[in-house]
């Protein structure tokens, strides 16, 4: 994973790094925003950015936007500095860290975006074929197309193959066809030079580029405008780019590997696709199952869910129980692995006994699973509304306040700052409340703790 380190903290930032470093993180360090992003165009990349929170955050995350340029941003700060955390998150910061580094966060930080999620787990048959197919065209240069519905894993499986391949060591670069407007799309691939265009206020370095000597996941490449299309053909043909406004082509040495979650085949016929572009792209051809085609698998990641969130929240690992993965295994799961992955993890903040149950599986709406099933928007809206009322029926305004209260601080580790800041809350009224519930017999979780809440009055349903 590639750490991009900005600003100093009095050299508490680097404490913070040698705990990355230990965790097998490659760390870049950046004194301030404007060497941050020289380092980005320069097409180092970085896979998680962590800033002291004390610098322009919003002007970083604003630079990060109008380049297209995904890096998430993690905020660091001391304890107290309790304003410019919040200014932090408002900004579009994903966390705020407190300092002095404590090595399990850091940990945490680092697993949330490291290989462990490109672990390919499986059971199926079903499943287990792709995968052995992916094993054995690892290790070769051709081009490779994974197509299946969304959430099946398609990006997981890019990094499952890099990761099998004789360019392991090297870049692995993503970019969502899909997410770039159409007129920067060349930009965002092939680069730039200083002035090609308003708003080129420096050389930009391309995926094409920046991925040289590694791996380039073209994700949902079927959204790619076919006048592009054109271009990028010659690019796989050639290996060579052109950057918009230059004057001389840049060598590239890259392995390619594409996604969609379309027919690509049928996008030909309909005139949106190049077939010649399909034929390049698709040597081999990964095409993932949907869960609901791969019920042996539900099982073994809904329990390496389990661990994954649990130990991200410093919560203890329960076992699923029988009949909540009964449950599971009747599910629809139209967002698949993505949506099954959702459910575990909103199940691990919400169980309070010594099993995750099926009453933790419900929706976010308080639908049991597979219960939300339903063709008629208006009928769902409703069933809707009602669940959510349900789960507060009974419960006083100070009751469920506790309630959120008390979660969140679980989730933050006992962290009263952390806590405060995702509440929109002062530490003082936090800490004044806390009080309270402590005094009136309800075990609160001590500062830093991980320990979970047992004793709320009326915990939701």
């Amino acid at each position: 994973m590639r750490l991009l380190i900005i600003g100093t903290l009095n050299g508490q930032l680097t404490t913070a790094t040698k705990m990355a470093m230990d965790k097998g993180a490659k760390v870049i360090h950046a004194d301030d925003i404007i060497k941050a992003l020289h380092i980005v165009r320069s097409g180092k990349g970085a896979d998680l950015a962590m800033v002291d929170v004390n610098l322009n955050i919003a002007q970083l995350i604003k630079s990060f936007n109008d380049e297209h340029i995904h890096i998430p941003v993690v905020a660091c700060g001391v304890e107290n500095d309790a304003s410019a955390a919040v200014r932090a998150i408002k900004a579009g910061a994903k966390e705020y860290i407190p300092l002095p580094p404590d090595a399990d966060m850091i940990a945490a930080i680092i697993a949330a975006v490291s290989d462990e999620k490109h672990k390919m787990i499986c059971r199926d048959v079903a499943m287990e074929r792709v995968v052995e197919l992916a094993k054995q065209v690892a290790p070769s240069q051709a081009s490779i197309l994974i197509t299946g519905e969304s959430g099946t894993g398609k990006e997981v499986m890019a990094q499952y193959i890099h990761n099998q391949s004789k360019r392991k060591d090297k870049q692995f670069i993503s970019i969502n066809c899909a997410a770039i407007p159409e007129h920067l799309i060349e930009s965002e691939l092939f680069g730039h030079e200083k002035g090609a265009f308003t708003g080129a206020v420096a050389r930009r370095i391309g995926k094409f580029e920046e991925a040289s000597g590694g791996t380039l996941l073209l994700d949902e490449i079927s959204e790619m405008d076919v006048r592009l299309q054109a271009k990028l053909l010659r690019v796989i043909q050639e290996r060579i780019v052109d950057r918009v406004g230059g004057t001389k082509p840049v060598a590239v040495d890259i392995r390619i590997i594409a996604t969609s979650n379309r027919d690509l085949l049928q996008a030909v016929r309909e005139g949106t696709f190049r077939e010649d572009l399909l034929f390049r792209l698709n040597v081999v051809n990964l095409k993932l199952p949907a869960l609901r085609e791969r019920p042996n698998d539900i099982a073994v990641l809904a329990e390496h869910f389990v661990q994954k969130y649990s130990t991200m929240n410093g919560i203890d690992i329960k076992p699923i129980s029988k009949a909540a993965i009964n449950q599971l295994k009747q599910g629809q799961w139209k967002g698949n692995v993505r949506e099954l992955e959702n459910t575990i993890h909103r199940a691990v903040l919400l169980s309070l006994d010594d099993t995750i149950s099926e009453e933790n599986l419900r929706t976010p709406e308080g639908f049991k699973i597979g219960q939300n099933d339903h063709s008629d928007p208006a009928g769902h809206a409703a069933l809707t509304a009602e669940a959510a009322s349900a789960a507060l029926i009974g419960q006083t305004v100070a009751e469920v306040e506790q309630g959120l209260i008390l979660k969140t601080l679980t989730h933050c580790l006992g962290n009263r700052t952390h806590a405060a800041n995702i509440l929109g809350i002062s530490i003082r009224t936090l800490r004044n409340k806390l009080k309270l519930y402590g005094e009136s017999g309800v075990e609160v979780p001590a500062p830093k703790s991980g320990e979970s809440v047992n004793v709320i009055p009326r915990p939701y349903a």
